[in-house]
Order: C-alpha cells, then structure tokens, then sequence
C-alpha cells in the first residue's frame, strides 16, 4: 500500500504490531463495555454485530467490487466477494454470520477478563483440532502439552462459572458463547487453510456474505418490531462509534495491521506478539470497568498465555506448524 512507502520494514512491522494488539485489547474491553446488561446500553449485542458488519462493509464491499472487476475475477455474491460462491458461503457462515453475535452475546453475560481467557486461547485450541481432523495435522508433543496448559486454564475459568450454574448464576452462558464463538472462528481459519485463501480477499468475503445474509434480514425483524433490537432508535453517536470502531478497526485496520505484522515478523512471532492481548485485555478490563481479577482469572490466564507461547516458541522451526499459526488468531 503506497501509505507504507518511504516507512522502513522494522517500523512498518513494530507499528503493525503495536496496532494489532491494541484493537484486541480494545475489542474485549470496549465489547464488555458496549454490552453489559449493568451498564444499560444503548445497542443490545445483535444491534453491535449489524454495526461491525455496515462499518466494514463501507469500506470491503466497495474494494470487494473493485477487485472483481480489476483483476477480472470470478466473483460471487453480487460481484461484491473476490471468491466463489462456494467458498465465500463456507467461511462467510463462521467467520462472518456467526462469530459476532456469540461473542457480542457472550459479554451480555460474562465479564471481559473470561473473554480474555476463553476466546483467545479457546482459538488454538480448537483450531488444532479441526486441523487434525480436516487437515491431517500431527500433534506433536510440544502443541499437546501447550494445548493442555490452555484446557486447564480454561477450565480454571469457565468451570467456576458452570459449578454457580446451579446457584441461578449466568456467567457460564458467557463463556459457553465465548467458546462457541472462537470454534465458530476456529472453523473458518481452518477453511481459509485448507483454501489457501488470500487474507485480504477472506476479509472482504465474509463481510459481504455476512451483509447478505445478515444486514436486510435484522432490519427487516427491527422494523417490524419483531425483535428487541434497538439499533433504529438509539442516539447516533452510539451507532457510528461501533460502526468505526468494530467495523473499521477490528475488521477493517487490524486484518490489515495483523498480515503486515505476519510479513514482518513471520506467523511464529507474530502469535507470541498476541500472547499479550489476554492478559493485557484482562488487566484492562479492571482498570476500565472495576472488574476483579480472582485469583483462577489469574492462574487461568497465566495458564493459557504460557501455553500458546510455549507451543509457538517449541513450534518455531516447523513449517507446517508456523503456517498453522497464521491463521489461528486472526481476529477479534
């Protein structure tokens, strides 16, 4: 992009870095924030996915439509998505349609430092097994020790929540979301894989089917009154703050950030760079929104953040493993 020219490649790269953690970080404090019954919102959590869905699709759909015509692709789904039907379909459905609202719905029950554990380190995880049933990937012992260190730490986290369950408590419905949402992810980032999809054309992709798909059917629902979405009457600052925010940055700028940074210092550093977001998110959730860090948050989150470290850094010399690690966390 000629924005980056004149720019040495460790700035670009550090820049890069630096703006890829920050909008993670960002993402789980801002959603928690942005959704929290308690804090009584003005968008319910289907009423932020549609506003990351239109603020990335002002600015996707267009390239999207550009890029068929440019490079004479065979696009689909109105000439807006670079790739065919078929696949745009497939991981539009999990990376596009339903990730969002799991995960906006998740922070309506559950405090940001269980996203911090369970979304991130949820990704490698899932992502390692869908690898190896789709894909063929072998685990070696080094993913299945840190793989391991993640379970516990999620269970550490999530498994508190499901013991209140029983107590009338809602957290754990948070955390199922939060998990459901990072396999939903998790799928997608395999499909990109096994496609060996361009990460750009990917974004535009599943931002034009999850318009489609989702954008005139929600809003059909909410002026028929039939759902309880308030995205029609809310104070329009409210509506265009998600839609910068959720759609431009957290789809927009960090996909882009998150492949310069990839270029820079290649996918195995790259998921170390990462490592940083849950405890960075969690810690900030507490300085922000007053939440308390107990102490299996802590010991959760100290366990999932060695664990995907421990299985990059043991990883660092296998190819395959480093092109895994691509596409694991590729996201918010």
């Amino acid at each position: 992009m000629r924005f980056f020219k004149g720019l040495s490649p460790k700035t670009v790269g550090l820049a890069a870095a630096l703006v890829t953690v920050v909008i993670w970080t960002a993402f789980i404090v801002i959603a928690r924030a942005s959704a929290d019954p308690s804090r009584h919102p003005s968008l319910n959590p289907f009423d932020i996915a549609l506003a990351r869905i239109l603020g990335a699709g002002l600015i996707l759909l267009p390239w999207g439509w550009w890029l068929v015509r440019q490079q004479k692709l065979k696009g689909s789904l109105l000439g807006l998505s670079p790739l065919p039907l078929r696949v745009t379909a497939t991981v539009g459905l999990f990376g596009g349609l339903l990730y969002a609202p799991l995960a906006y719905s998740g922070f309506g029950f559950a405090p940001a430092a269980h996203a911090s554990v369970l979304m991130p380190g949820s990704l490698p995880l899932w992502t390692a097994l869908l690898a190896v049933v789709v894909l063929h990937d072998r685990l070696t012992p080094a993913r299945v020790l840190g793989l391991a260190l993640i379970v516990t730490g999620d269970l550490l986290v999530g498994g508190a929540s499901l013991l209140r369950a029983l107590d009338g408590g809602e957290v754990w419905k948070g955390d199922l979301l939060f998990m459901t949402a990072a396999f939903c992810w998790s799928i997608y980032s395999v499909l990109a894989r096994r496609h060996a999809l361009d990460a750009v054309k990917a974004t535009i992709a599943i931002t034009a089917f999850a318009f489609i798909a989702y954008v005139p059917s929600y809003l059909l629902l909410l002026a028929l009154d039939v759902v309880p979405g308030r995205f029609l009457s809310a104070p329009l600052g409210d509506v265009v703050f998600q839609m910068v925010f959720q759609g431009v940055g957290s789809v927009v700028i960090s996909g882009i950030a998150f492949t310069k940074m990839i270029q820079h210092y290649g996918p195995v550093r790259s998921t170390m760079i990462t490592a940083l977001v849950p405890g960075l998110s969690a810690l900030a959730a507490v300085v922000f929104l007053g939440e308390p860090l107990q102490w299996n948050l802590l010991a959760g989150l100290a366990l999932v953040t060695g664990g995907i470290v421990f299985g990059v850094r043991r990883a660092a010399a296998a190819a395959p493993l480093a092109a895994a690690q691509k596409s694991v966390i590729n996201a918010p």
